[in-house]
């Protein structure tokens, strides 16, 4: 991309502790060559290739980020003639059950889109099943496109063992936060404008309830919209806590925050202020209603922008969750979208590299911004989004959680099993069959486990977090 910026991302998520520990040899892109690192010299050369089928599996299904691909597709193969993109997209959901198993096969796909974290990218790492990109990253500058701490959320260590460092597996497209989006007419006839703080937005909650509006549209069939709730409820706690720990330096999950969170789940369930049956709706079908005007709030990510604004118009805003005082720094769940990735069996690496490097281009981040997606490193066609419309939210909500160092990753980054077993236990909560109390000590059992494994393997690791009640 180049290098054209508008307020750098350079805090999201990953402090520098985890700058410094990137030192694997050639992990800073420096052209380390050799075995595993990803073994080009030189600026691969699609034209060169012969006839060749690229095949890509991906989870942008949805409207923008569908439209940019496809359009970037068609573009790389006008490129490259002799190049062939045989695409796979399907659902989050259906890709994180399927793509294993695909990447393990027989026939298994070139690129795909694998999930940060220990139970996706980690767990293929260590299976053999991606190749390093460092020397792609130096080869075509990626280490000057993105700071360190995007390329770090895509880091996995050389034993594959820990996540945030070592060599880069991945290069991710998009940004991604956690906000709210608000439908203009719902809170106007309610007499209510967009909150400038968290206690400013739960209080018209009530009002909105009072009046006979639905709160917060939301359905959890999907499993994953909870984890999302709950990530932006626990960071209005503890949000520096909530990183360490997920980064595997934090207190963990027996706190005062994760049980503070899990009771404004339930209460906001008890209330009325998310609807009857959320755990029977899906995540695709709450944001409909929310489009027809059923909901004042949606609290979802940025990645729903272009689908909602096709139906709603103006009527739509979107902001990060409100700061707790008025002027101060936002806080939410977020980071960059799914990594692209190339499989270690790839016939066509060097192919692969020269994709991903189109897709993640100074035009490509023109071509995503004008179909209403954010890209992680937004570019000249960004600079040029008018600050009043809901793209410019978009654009202006991520540059100052940037700025303030407001992004907290994804809560189910946290260990190789967190992901089912943060969202079974959300379930139970939503539904009221589990106290915050008993959701803590089951998060907790999970996570400390793991990181008793972790200190195992590395001795010299800090002691365990206490527990604290």
């Amino acid at each position: 991309m180049g290098c054209p910026r508008r307020a750098l991302p350079a805090a999201l998520a990953l402090g520098a502790t985890l700058l410094a520990a990137a030192c694997v040899p050639g992990t800073d892109g420096s052209g380390a060559a050799g075995p595993g690192t990803g073994g080009a010299t030189a600026v691969p050369d699609p034209a060169r290739a012969g006839k060749t089928t690229l095949t890509v599996w991906d989870q942008e299904i949805r409207g923008g980020t569908n439209g940019e691909i496809t359009q970037l597709n068609r573009e790389f193969e006008e490129k490259y003639p002799n190049v062939t993109i045989k695409r796979v997209a399907r659902s989050f959901t259906d890709l994180k059950t399927t793509l294993k198993l695909a990447v393990s096969g027989n026939n298994p796909p070139d690129v795909i889109q694998a999930n940060q974290g220990y139970p996706d990218m980690v767990s293929f790492v260590r299976a053999g099943l991606l190749t390093p990109l460092d020397n792609y990253a130096g080869i075509y500058d990626w280490n000057t496109r993105y700071p360190n701490t995007l390329l770090n959320l895509n880091r996995v260590s050389v034993d594959g063992t820990d996540f945030g460092r070592g060599r880069l597996y991945g290069i991710s497209q998009t940004g991604e936060f956690v906000g709210l989006y608000y439908n203009k007419d719902v809170l106007r006839k309610a007499g209510l404008e967009p909150p400038k703080t968290w206690g400013e937005f739960t209080a018209g909650l009530a009002r909105l309830k009072e009046r006979g509006e639905l709160p917060v549209q939301f359905g959890n069939l999907d499993k994953y919209p909870a984890i999302h709730t709950f990530g932006v409820l626990q960071d209005q706690y503890a949000a520096t806590e909530a990183r360490d720990t997920v980064l595997g330096r934090g207190p963990g999950f027996a706190t005062s925050a994760t049980r503070k969170a899990a009771t404004t789940l339930r209460d906001w369930m008890k209330r009325g202020y998310l609807p009857k049956g959320a755990g029977g709706l899906g995540y695709d079908d709450a944001a409909k209603k929310f489009a027809s005007g059923d909901g004042a709030y949606l609290m979802t990510g940025n990645w729903l922008l272009a689908d909602l604004k096709k139906a709603m118009g103006d009527k739509l805003g979107l902001m990060p969750p409100p700061p707790a005082k008025p002027g101060g720094a936002p806080v939410t769940t977020g980071g960059q979208g799914l990594a692209w990735s190339i499989t270690s069996r790839s016939r066509h690496p060097e192919v692969a590299a020269a994709y991903l490097d189109f897709l993640t281009s100074a035009h490509a981040s023109d071509v995503m911004t004008r179909h209403g997606v954010l890209p992680a490193v937004p570019g000249a066609a960004a600079a040029k989004v008018g600050p009043d419309t809901v793209d410019g939210q978009m654009i202006d909500g991520w540059q100052r959680l940037s700025a303030a160092d407001g992004l907290v990753p994804y809560l189910d980054y946290a260990t190789p099993t967190f992901y089912d077993t943060l969202s079974a236990a959300l379930q139970g909560v939503a539904s009221g069959k589990t106290s915050p109390d008993r959701l803590a000590d089951t998060l907790q059992r999970d996570y400390g486990a793991f990181m008793d494994k972790q200190r195992q393997r590395h001795p010299d690791a800090r002691p365990a977090p206490a527990e604290s009640r």
